[in-house]
């Protein structure tokens, strides 16, 4: 038996204060936090904007901001995997003795 089987496309993609709205080709939508990608968090309204769909919509992409997301990563929950300073990173509180 054959099947046709197609990769899940973003068709469109909008911003509330805490969350991007995915639209998927097959009609799901996916909120996901805008914590999991540190750029598109500190980006202005106009730059979250202004993106791109590659490869027909298996991936967001944001020039302006060098972000770029794929919507298989985003089905598996996969959040920002940029290498980020030390110093950015917040220390674990250690026990009082």
């Amino acid at each position: 038996m054959n099947t046709l089987v197609t990769e899940p496309a973003a068709k469109n993609v909008t911003f509330d204060k805490n969350t991007m709205w995915v639209e998927l080709n097959d009609g799901r939508v996916l909120g996901v936090p805008l914590a999991y990608f540190p750029r598109l968090l500190n980006a202005t309204e106009k730059e979250r904007k202004n993106y791109e769909m590659s490869g027909n919509g298996i991936g967001i992409h944001w020039n302006e901001l060098n972000e770029d997301i794929s919507v298989k990563g985003l089905l598996m929950g996969v959040g920002d995997r940029t290498k980020h300073p030390a110093s950015q990173h917040v220390q674990e509180e250690q026990p009082v003795a």
